[in-house]
């Protein structure tokens, strides 16, 4: 089995050693490169040098870790991403995951997880930890609801329309629903026309089901 060959990219030494000190005891990792800037990396693999895997922070001074994981991915494919950061936010963990990390843990993991997570990103998978997770897995899911919301046909009624929607499945009359609403008939008329209009629709019984569908009205 060769070893995996490791790149680490932080701007604190101090961070860099602690790391260094966690893998260096492991058979199947080497330790082929530490940098504190993200355009120093950068210049280390244009002289020809290949790594497996670059364990980077987000905020160096030149090249930000998400930055560096957008070039990476677009030029060096092979060279896999996990981010180790503070930074535990979701915008932060969206836009990792967006430029192509195949990892994300907070900078207090401990060793078992982290070697976990370059084991793992060796074998093709990608590694989140239990927080960065939930965190992505929650955003994800307030978008679909939002997307959902957004594509509903009812997102584009007005009020006004909703109300007369309502009126018309419980059976009242142009005339009726005029009065209820203070409006004339005609403007009754025309709401009802740019309510077909909007939801491709025939006829008032088509409103009707409209309504029952999207539990305007309950049966």
């Amino acid at each position: 089995m060769e070893n995996y060959k490791i790149i680490l990219a932080d701007d604190h030494q101090l961070f860099r050693d602690g790391i260094k000190s966690l893998l260096l005891s492991e058979e199947h990792i080497d330790i082929i490169g530490e940098f504190c800037s993200g355009n120093e990396l950068l210049q280390f693999l244009e002289a020809g040098n290949t790594a497996d895997i670059v364990i980077s922070d987000i905020s160096m001074p030149d090249l930000s870790g998400l930055d560096l994981t957008k070039i990476l991915t677009e030029k060096y494919p092979d060279v896999k991403v996990i981010i180790l950061s503070m930074h535990i936010n979701e915008e932060y963990i969206l836009e990792a995951i967006e430029s192509g990390a195949k990892g994300y843990l907070p900078k207090d993991t401990n060793r078992e997880e982290l070697l976990e997570a370059i084991a793992q990103v060796t074998k093709g998978n990608e590694y989140f930890s239990k927080e960065v997770s939930q965190i992505a897995l929650k955003s994800f899911i307030q978008k679909s609801q939002q997307k959902s919301k957004e594509e509903s046909p009812i997102a584009t009624l007005t009020e006004r329309e909703l109300e007369i929607i309502k009126l018309v499945a419980e059976g009242y009359m142009n005339k009726e629903i005029s009065d209820q609403l203070n409006i004339s008939t005609r403007t009754v008329d025309n709401h009802k026309a740019h309510i077909l209009q909007k939801l491709n629709l025939k006829s008032s019984i088509d409103i009707v089901k409209f309504a029952i569908k999207n539990e305007i009205i309950r049966l």
